[in-house]
Protein backbone atom coordinates (compact mmCIF):
# COMPACT_ATOMS: atom_id res chain seq x y z
CA UNK A 1 0.00 0.00 0.00
CA UNK A 2 2.77 2.78 1.54
CA UNK A 3 5.82 1.06 1.15
CA UNK A 4 7.32 4.13 1.29
CA UNK A 5 6.10 7.42 2.74
CA UNK A 6 7.27 11.39 0.95
CA UNK A 7 8.68 13.10 3.59
CA UNK A 8 10.40 16.46 2.73
CA UNK A 9 10.95 15.54 -0.65
CA UNK A 10 12.40 12.27 -0.04
CA UNK A 11 11.34 8.87 -0.43
CA UNK A 12 11.66 6.67 3.53
CA UNK A 13 11.05 3.03 3.97
CA UNK A 14 7.45 2.68 5.74
CA UNK A 15 8.65 -0.02 7.66
CA UNK A 16 11.80 1.63 9.21
CA UNK A 17 9.85 3.87 10.03
CA UNK A 18 7.28 2.55 11.77
CA UNK A 19 9.71 0.48 13.63
CA UNK A 20 11.83 3.22 14.43
CA UNK A 21 8.49 4.69 16.31
CA UNK A 22 7.65 1.45 17.98
CA UNK A 23 11.63 1.50 18.88
CA UNK A 24 11.12 4.97 20.95
CA UNK A 25 8.10 3.94 22.26
CA UNK A 26 8.81 1.24 23.54
CA UNK A 27 12.10 2.47 24.96
CA UNK A 28 10.54 4.95 26.34
CA UNK A 29 8.22 3.16 28.22
CA UNK A 30 10.77 0.91 29.38
CA UNK A 31 12.89 3.79 30.48
CA UNK A 32 10.15 5.52 32.45
CA UNK A 33 9.12 2.37 34.24
CA UNK A 34 12.70 1.68 35.32
CA UNK A 35 12.95 4.99 36.63
CA UNK A 36 9.51 4.39 38.73
CA UNK A 37 11.07 1.42 40.52
CA UNK A 38 13.97 3.20 41.51
CA UNK A 39 16.01 2.05 38.67
CA UNK A 40 18.93 3.89 37.04
CA UNK A 41 17.60 4.29 33.42
CA UNK A 42 20.77 4.28 31.58
CA UNK A 43 20.88 0.14 32.70
CA UNK A 44 17.90 -0.11 31.14
CA UNK A 45 18.35 1.57 27.79
CA UNK A 46 21.78 -0.42 27.85
CA UNK A 47 20.12 -3.47 28.18
CA UNK A 48 17.94 -2.80 25.17
CA UNK A 49 20.56 -1.48 22.92
CA UNK A 50 22.19 -4.71 23.41
CA UNK A 51 19.28 -6.23 22.63
CA UNK A 52 18.83 -4.45 19.53
CA UNK A 53 21.98 -6.11 18.55
CA UNK A 54 20.77 -9.78 19.05
CA UNK A 55 17.62 -8.58 17.30
CA UNK A 56 19.58 -7.46 14.36
CA UNK A 57 21.31 -10.54 14.20
CA UNK A 58 19.08 -13.38 15.08
CA UNK A 59 16.23 -11.94 12.68
CA UNK A 60 18.43 -11.94 10.00
CA UNK A 61 20.13 -15.32 10.93
CA UNK A 62 16.90 -17.20 10.87
CA UNK A 63 15.87 -15.40 7.97
CA UNK A 64 18.87 -16.80 6.27
CA UNK A 65 18.48 -20.29 7.39
CA UNK A 66 14.95 -20.32 6.24
CA UNK A 67 15.81 -19.26 2.40
CA UNK A 68 19.44 -20.91 2.81
CA UNK A 69 18.11 -23.19 -0.28
CA UNK A 70 18.79 -19.74 -2.27
CA UNK A 71 22.52 -18.98 -1.56
CA UNK A 72 22.72 -18.81 -5.53
CA UNK A 73 20.76 -15.63 -5.88
CA UNK A 74 23.71 -14.20 -3.24
CA UNK A 75 24.58 -13.95 0.28
CA UNK A 76 21.90 -10.86 0.90
CA UNK A 77 19.29 -12.42 -1.18
CA UNK A 78 19.47 -14.86 1.38
CA UNK A 79 20.27 -12.87 4.83
CA UNK A 80 18.91 -9.93 3.84
CA UNK A 81 15.11 -10.64 5.55
CA UNK A 82 13.98 -10.54 8.62
CA UNK A 83 12.24 -13.10 10.33
CA UNK A 84 10.33 -11.67 14.23
CA UNK A 85 11.04 -14.97 15.89
CA UNK A 86 14.75 -14.87 15.18
CA UNK A 87 15.27 -11.62 16.32
CA UNK A 88 13.15 -11.85 19.13
CA UNK A 89 15.10 -14.76 20.67
CA UNK A 90 18.40 -13.25 19.61
CA UNK A 91 17.32 -10.07 21.92
CA UNK A 92 16.71 -12.32 24.47
CA UNK A 93 19.52 -13.89 24.48
CA UNK A 94 21.85 -11.27 24.46
CA UNK A 95 20.12 -9.37 26.75
CA UNK A 96 20.35 -12.32 29.38
CA UNK A 97 23.42 -12.65 28.65
CA UNK A 98 24.43 -9.03 29.64
CA UNK A 99 22.11 -9.04 32.23
CA UNK A 100 24.04 -11.90 34.09
CA UNK A 101 27.44 -10.69 33.25
CA UNK A 102 26.39 -7.34 34.73
CA UNK A 103 24.32 -8.92 37.49
CA UNK A 104 20.96 -7.39 36.81
CA UNK A 105 17.80 -8.36 38.84
CA UNK A 106 15.15 -10.50 37.42
CA UNK A 107 13.23 -7.82 38.80
CA UNK A 108 12.21 -5.93 37.44
CA UNK A 109 14.30 -5.81 34.15
CA UNK A 110 12.97 -9.11 32.67
CA UNK A 111 8.85 -8.11 33.85
CA UNK A 112 9.70 -4.17 32.36
CA UNK A 113 10.66 -6.02 28.96
CA UNK A 114 7.90 -8.50 28.77
CA UNK A 115 6.14 -5.53 28.28
CA UNK A 116 7.34 -3.91 25.88
CA UNK A 117 8.14 -6.38 23.17
CA UNK A 118 4.36 -6.70 22.20
CA UNK A 119 4.71 -2.43 21.95
CA UNK A 120 7.08 -2.74 19.84
CA UNK A 121 5.81 -5.32 18.10
CA UNK A 122 2.51 -3.60 17.18
CA UNK A 123 3.80 -0.90 15.31
CA UNK A 124 6.20 -3.07 13.32
CA UNK A 125 3.22 -5.02 12.46
CA UNK A 126 1.68 -1.32 11.21
CA UNK A 127 4.54 -1.11 9.42
CA UNK A 128 4.27 -4.44 7.71
CA UNK A 129 0.33 -3.81 6.55
CA UNK A 130 1.49 -0.11 5.34
CA UNK A 131 4.25 -2.19 3.08
CA UNK A 132 2.28 -5.50 2.18
CA UNK A 133 4.60 -7.70 3.69
CA UNK A 134 3.66 -10.70 5.33
CA UNK A 135 0.49 -10.48 3.79
CA UNK A 136 -2.64 -12.55 4.58
CA UNK A 137 -4.47 -15.09 2.97
CA UNK A 138 -7.06 -14.56 0.07
CA UNK A 139 -9.93 -13.28 1.31
CA UNK A 140 -13.27 -11.45 0.28
CA UNK A 141 -13.10 -9.27 3.39
CA UNK A 142 -9.80 -7.18 3.53
CA UNK A 143 -7.29 -5.06 1.42
CA UNK A 144 -5.75 -5.49 -2.13
CA UNK A 145 -2.15 -4.57 -2.87
CA UNK A 146 -0.85 -3.42 -5.71
CA UNK A 147 2.70 -2.63 -4.80
CA UNK A 148 3.22 -4.85 -2.08
CA UNK A 149 7.47 -5.61 -2.71
CA UNK A 150 6.68 -9.21 -3.02
CA UNK A 151 4.86 -9.76 -6.62
CA UNK A 152 2.87 -12.45 -5.33
CA UNK A 153 1.13 -10.50 -2.70
CA UNK A 154 -0.67 -7.87 -5.31
CA UNK A 155 -3.71 -7.78 -7.38
CA UNK A 156 -6.01 -10.05 -4.87
CA UNK A 157 -7.81 -8.83 -1.69
CA UNK A 158 -6.20 -10.20 1.11
CA UNK A 159 -7.24 -10.64 4.82
CA UNK A 160 -5.45 -7.68 7.05
CA UNK A 161 -3.74 -10.24 9.44
CA UNK A 162 -1.04 -7.86 10.22
CA UNK A 163 -3.60 -5.91 11.88
CA UNK A 164 -5.00 -8.88 13.67
CA UNK A 165 -1.79 -9.79 14.99
CA UNK A 166 -1.06 -5.59 15.81
CA UNK A 167 -4.47 -5.56 17.73
CA UNK A 168 -3.72 -8.90 19.55
CA UNK A 169 -0.08 -7.49 20.41
CA UNK A 170 -1.68 -4.08 21.71
CA UNK A 171 -4.08 -6.31 24.06
CA UNK A 172 -1.33 -8.40 25.39
CA UNK A 173 0.61 -5.54 26.08
CA UNK A 174 -1.94 -3.60 28.23
CA UNK A 175 -2.65 -7.49 29.62
CA UNK A 176 1.09 -7.63 31.15
CA UNK A 177 1.58 -4.09 31.95
CA UNK A 178 -1.91 -4.85 34.27
CA UNK A 179 -0.17 -7.90 35.85
CA UNK A 180 3.10 -5.72 36.01
CA UNK A 181 1.23 -2.69 37.71
CA UNK A 182 -0.43 -5.05 40.52
CA UNK A 183 2.66 -7.04 40.97
CA UNK A 184 1.41 -9.98 40.13
CA UNK A 185 3.29 -13.04 38.75
CA UNK A 186 6.54 -10.94 39.67
CA UNK A 187 9.46 -12.62 37.91
CA UNK A 188 7.00 -14.61 35.80
CA UNK A 189 5.83 -12.26 33.01
CA UNK A 190 8.06 -12.95 30.31
CA UNK A 191 7.26 -16.45 30.79
CA UNK A 192 3.90 -15.55 30.23
CA UNK A 193 4.37 -13.57 27.18
CA UNK A 194 6.59 -16.18 25.37
CA UNK A 195 3.86 -18.52 25.96
CA UNK A 196 0.90 -16.17 25.23
CA UNK A 197 2.52 -15.22 22.03
CA UNK A 198 3.51 -18.56 20.89
CA UNK A 199 0.05 -19.13 20.72
CA UNK A 200 -0.89 -15.89 18.57
CA UNK A 201 1.59 -16.84 16.22
CA UNK A 202 0.74 -20.54 15.49
CA UNK A 203 -3.09 -19.51 15.09
CA UNK A 204 -1.45 -16.40 13.20
CA UNK A 205 0.46 -18.76 10.61
CA UNK A 206 -2.86 -20.25 9.59
CA UNK A 207 -4.04 -16.78 8.18
CA UNK A 208 -1.04 -16.14 6.55
CA UNK A 209 -0.59 -16.22 2.29
CA UNK A 210 3.07 -15.98 1.64
CA UNK A 211 3.86 -19.61 2.45
CA UNK A 212 6.89 -19.35 -0.28
CA UNK A 213 8.40 -17.36 1.95
CA UNK A 214 7.72 -18.82 5.36
CA UNK A 215 9.62 -22.38 5.00
CA UNK A 216 6.69 -25.39 5.65
CA UNK A 217 7.57 -28.53 7.24
CA UNK A 218 5.44 -31.80 7.49
CA UNK A 219 2.10 -29.15 7.28
CA UNK A 220 3.29 -26.28 9.78
CA UNK A 221 5.54 -23.32 9.14
CA UNK A 222 8.64 -22.41 10.42
CA UNK A 223 7.33 -20.11 13.35
CA UNK A 224 4.45 -22.36 14.42
CA UNK A 225 7.74 -25.05 15.01
CA UNK A 226 9.00 -22.87 16.92
CA UNK A 227 5.70 -21.38 18.86
CA UNK A 228 5.27 -25.08 19.78
CA UNK A 229 8.99 -25.62 21.11
CA UNK A 230 8.61 -22.17 22.94
CA UNK A 231 5.37 -23.58 24.51
CA UNK A 232 6.37 -26.38 25.54
CA UNK A 233 9.60 -24.96 27.34
CA UNK A 234 7.51 -22.80 28.74
CA UNK A 235 5.23 -25.16 30.14
CA UNK A 236 8.51 -27.41 31.50
CA UNK A 237 10.32 -24.29 33.07
CA UNK A 238 6.70 -23.28 35.09
CA UNK A 239 6.19 -27.21 35.96
CA UNK A 240 10.10 -27.62 37.48
CA UNK A 241 9.44 -24.44 39.28
CA UNK A 242 6.16 -25.20 40.87
CA UNK A 243 8.22 -28.35 41.69
CA UNK A 244 10.80 -27.34 43.22
CA UNK A 245 8.48 -24.57 45.66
Amino acid sequence: MYPLIHIAGKDLPTYALMALVGALVAGGFAEHQSVKKGVHPFYMIELLLYGVIGVFLGGHLLYGLVHLGELEQGFWQVFGGQVFYGGMLGGLLVGAIVAKKKQYPRDPYYDIVACTIPLFHFFARIGCFLVGCCYGIESTVGFTYTDSPIVSGNGVCRFPVQLLEAGLNLILFFVLYWLYKKERCKEKLLHIYLASYAVIRFCMEFLRGDDALRGIWFGLSTSQWISLVILLSVIIICARGAKRK
